[in-house]
């Protein structure tokens, strides 16, 4: 089969969770025969927008339109028809998306015309929540509170407060002008879902929040968990006298929680170690190595690595990984990565984090955003040789031998919703995993 992977960015340009996955779920349907490409975005100031170039990642044909300055609009015709010349060259029998944002929310209705199939991988919450995460920036208040749910008015009052002019005699007028704005937002969501064959959702609860907000797309929807490349490395031993060495792996956003992963070490007695690693961004790095100070050489900042790294460089120098993230995540591949490893962590009680760590029997579990339970959690590992190790061995919890699902797996799967999808008019009323013979652990 002919397949295009679509997604707003693509290593290494972006490397966070949905670019890798992308690109392992390509070259694991190039390795089964297939012909996979890919569909991303650059940006580059200095070139016209929309500009197309094609690149490869090996025998991976890459496409990749410029985006420097249409990136924040949510829907953008000039793209869309860049995207329709490539799509009639390329005549794909399916179109697989990972993400629209920074895109343009007509692409799948474009694909659909042709004649693919078209297949959705929901990695966040961007089709029900404008901003992805669930999380209101806030001004003049408590930044990145928690959303009870998808608002016209309270996005426009809280989210996109940001973009609102600041002056007293036109707020009611932004407000209206926002709210608006969010409102033909959700409007062409709801408008392209049609065009979409089948949606994948690799946590309940990103699949709760988007059948939610859109009980129509149900029985086209599909619980289903990443699967990842087969790691060797796995946790160092570490001699008695050596101190216990938490690790962070991820970006230095907000939203990731760093900055209370840091306070919460700092309350940690004893002489443990917290290892970070993540690219470094200009303008948050530098204020969480000045949080990070009081800890003098315990806490260090590793920097970034390639993708294949993780295991011998990363997961092989650290005791437990800490994913302490203040949304409430899709299915974390940092999770998955120390579980491959057979390595404890430790992350918040919610969200897509919580499927994968039961307390106390493959990792442990804290009050989520509460930096003081996080901090007596990590006190636990300290004070109880042998406990992370324990901990650790039991590996996903999914499966009883504890082994997380392969990339092998993943492609086989996807190779066969794609199959299945050919061959049918339309998507089986009851679409489950068992209708297109779920890959057994």
């Amino acid at each position: 089969m002919r397949i295009l992977q679509v997604n707003h960015g693509y290593p290494m340009r972006y490397n966070a969770g949905s670019e890798v996955y992308t690109r392992t779920l390509t070259h694991g349907l190039a390795e089964r025969g297939h012909e996979p490409s890919v569909f991303a975005r650059f940006e580059d100031p200095h070139q016209p927008e929309y500009t197309l170039i094609e690149e490869r990642d090996g025998r991976v044909p890459v496409y990749l339109a410029n985006m420097a300055r249409s990136q924040h609009r949510f829907q953008a015709d000039p793209l869309d028809q860049r995207f329709a010349d490539l799509v009639r060259t390329i005549r794909p029998d399916v179109v697989h998306f990972h993400h629209l944002n920074h895109l343009s929310l007509g692409l799948p209705r474009v694909a659909a015309r042709t004649g693919a199939k078209v297949v959705y991988t929901v990695h966040d919450f961007w089709l029900a929540c404008p901003r992805g995460q669930l999380l209101q920036w806030g001004l003049g208040q408590q930044p990145w509170e928690l959303c009870p749910g998808q608002d016209d008015h309270r996005c426009a009052e809280n989210c996109y407060a940001r973009c609102h002019s600041g002056l007293a005699d036109f707020a009611q007028q932004d407000l209206r002008y926002w709210r608006a704005w969010v409102h033909a937002r959700m409007a062409a969501v709801e408008a392209v879902l049609p065009s979409i064959n089948a949606f994948v959702c690799p946590s309940r609860t990103v699949m709760d929040a988007l059948v939610g907000r859109f009980p129509g797309i149900a029985d086209r929807t599909i619980f289903r968990d990443y699967g990842f490349p087969q790691l060797t490395t796995r946790r160092r031993e570490r001699a008695p006298e050596e101190p216990f060495t938490f690790g962070y792996i991820g970006t230095h956003i907000a939203q990731k929680g760093l900055d209370q992963l840091i306070r919460a070490f700092l309350r940690v007695k004893g002489d443990p170690r917290l290892s970070i690693w993540g690219r470094p961004r200009a303008q948050s790095t530098p204020n969480l190595q000045a949080l990070a100070r009081p800890a003098g050489d315990r806490i260090s900042f590793e920097g970034e690595y390639e993708n294949g790294e993780v295991g011998d460089r990363v997961l092989s120098q650290v005791d437990a990984i800490v994913v302490p993230s203040i949304w409430l995540e899709n299915s974390p591949l940092v999770i998955h990565e120390a579980q491959q490893a057979r390595l404890c962590v430790v992350t918040a009680n919610a969200g897509g984090m919580a499927e994968l760590v039961e307390h106390e029997t493959n990792g442990l579990l804290f009050q989520h955003r509460d930096e003081a339970d996080l901090a007596s959690q990590m006190q636990h590992l300290v004070d109880m040789p042998g406990l992370a190790e324990r901990l650790g061995e039991r590996g996903y919890i999914r499966r009883t031998d504890g082994s997380v699902p392969t990339s092998e797996d993943d492609a086989r799967f996807m190779e066969r919703l794609y199959r299945q999808l050919h061959g049918e008019r339309g998507v089986p009323r009851h679409f489950t995993t068992e209708s297109i013979g779920e890959v057994s652990a």
